[in-house]
């Protein structure tokens, strides 16, 4: 998977490392690094559910025997004092970069680069960056959720160039600001070659950040698009094997402009199948949330419409989407009891997808077969992984009694997720994750009766005192039901933090 380049940039980066922590008029930068050893068993060859879905792609299907993970970054300057904050905003320009590499090794050796990444500041609000960065895109709690929908950091990261303005400007503002847009490069070994990905997001906060309650909404927009393919042989999908890649296209793409209406398509590289829909393969989420900032406690609660084939328009689709509420303890620890960190309870559903029927050029417009496509056949993935909630998962991933269809055999799920974390004596930290789901299949590859899956994760962490920085983890993960096999696994390993 990884490529001569990537390597070469790893090298790079350990190159500039070897300046170490250095301290200067502007600030002080240094080369952190993480390195993690884990043992891994299970009651199968396949890996449990939570053990692997939303580990940015680096935890197989097949259960490893062992992963190595050595992971090096150095970000942004960290300011003294505000004399050095005055130098460094006169500056206005400073660089990060950060790499990891993954090595698993058990029913076969596996070697991966998910994250390689060069990022540049802009001021004090702008970053530019480019390589592979682990991402999660919507408004979604990032450690206990199920997964955000688009975006959820299940799959191997995208090689990608974004812009970006990370936080909400003004900071101090009623209204705020934030959002990115990107261009990227699939994988080379798809169904299409060549595939390329845009992106972007807009998002939107209403409140101050000091206040107690604040409104967030925003949408995020991504296609796959372009490409070559010798596998699509009809004429009115694919023309002379290339999907429409020119600047023009791109711009279609960008502004998500259908071509029915159009006089001026190019029938002679643009197919039937593109003129009567959009260039390209498009999804994405309209987000909502509220937050509520308390003296003991907090609550996020968020909700993702999902967008894919136009069904959201006409809210046909209305019922799908993932809904979240989190409450945070803000009260301190008991050291001699146990103290409950953050609750969180989800709700996923895509059952309906617009209802069974496809019309055109009516609001009936179902069938959204979420994550499939007939042009880009291996669906919404990165690596055969799913890049957005793992629980509409690849084909192969089901029983093998189960239909195969397509990329996913499984996009109509109602899941009910629960994730809980906090710490135990002060000394224990403890994160539990449990999902139950109901899977009726596609509308065109539909089950024979409803498939319930129960999926369970346990991890406890500590601190080692002999060795400074190092946290030993230990996790049991337990898959039962019908959707896949039954099957209990673990995980024990150290990682050893720091910096020079």
């Amino acid at each position: 998977m990884p490529t001569s380049f990537t390597y070469i940039f790893i090298w790079i980066c350990f190159f500039f490392s070897l300046t170490g922590q250095t301290s200067s008029a502007q600030g002080v930068r240094q080369v952190r690094y993480q390195t993690e050893v884990s043992v891994y068993g299970a009651s199968s060859a396949n890996t449990p559910f939570w053990l692997r879905s939303n580990q940015y792609g680096i935890v197989p299907d097949e259960t490893p025997f062992m992963a190595l993970r050595q992971s090096i970054s150095q970000d942004y300057r960290t300011i003294l004092s505000r004399t050095d904050s005055l130098k460094a905003i006169k500056r206005r320009i400073d660089f990060g970069w950060g790499a990891q590499a993954v090595i698993n090794t058990g029913y076969s050796y596996q070697l991966l680069i998910p994250e390689a990444y060069l990022k540049l500041k802009l001021g004090r609000s702008m970053e530019v960056w480019a390589g592979r960065r682990r991402e999660i895109i919507g408004l979604v709690d990032s450690t206990l959720s199920s997964g955000s929908y688009a975006w959820s950091g299940n799959a191997l990261p995208l090689t990608k160039v974004q812009f970006a303005v990370p936080d909400y400007l003004p900071r101090k503002g009623l209204i705020g600001f934030k959002g990115f847009y990107a261009h990227g490069w699939f994988e080379s070994g798809r169904f299409v070659n060549n595939a390329l990905l845009h992106q972007k997001a807009l998002y939107g906060r209403f409140g101050k950040p000091n206040w107690r309650v604040k409104l967030y909404a925003g949408i995020n927009h991504q296609v796959m698009w372009g490409g070559h393919s010798d596998h699509l042989v009809n004429n009115a999908t694919i023309k002379n094997n290339q999907l429409p890649n020119q600047f023009s296209d791109y711009v279609n793409v960008v502004l998500a402009r259908p071509l029915a209406d159009r006089t001026d398509v190019d029938t002679n590289r643009i197919s039937h199948f593109d003129q009567e829909n959009r260039i390209g393969n498009h999804l994405g989420t309209v987000d909502l949330a509220f937050e509520y900032t308390g003296k003991s406690f907090s609550i996020f609660a968020y909700r993702q419409n999902i967008y894919e084939d136009g069904s959201l328009f006409y809210l046909t689709n209305i019922q799908d989407g993932l809904n979240g509420l989190r409450i945070r303890n803000r009260r301190p620890g008991n050291p001699s009891g146990i103290r409950i960190g953050d609750l969180l309870l989800e709700y996923l559903y895509t059952q309906s997808q617009g209802g069974s029927l496809f019309l055109e050029n009516a609001a009936q417009r179902g069938r959204d077969n979420y994550f499939n496509h007939s042009q880009y056949q291996d669906g919404w993935s990165r690596y055969g992984q799913t890049i957005g909630t793992p629980f509409i998962s690849p084909s192969p991933m089901s029983r093998s009694d189960l239909p195969q269809y397509g990329f996913t055999n499984n996009n109509r799920v109602a899941v009910m997720h629960l994730g809980v974390s906090g710490q135990v004596l002060d000394f224990f930290s403890f994160q539990f994750k449990a999902s139950y789901s109901e899977n009726l299949g596609t509308y065109e590859q539909p089950f024979l009766r409803p498939i319930r899956q129960f999926s369970s994760l346990l991890s406890i962490s500590s601190p080692v005192a002999i060795l400074k920085g190092a946290t030993a983890r230990a996790s049991v993960a337990t898959d039962l039901g019908d959707l896949y096999d039954n099957t209990t696994g673990f995980s024990i390993g150290i990682s050893k933090t720091g910096h020079f």
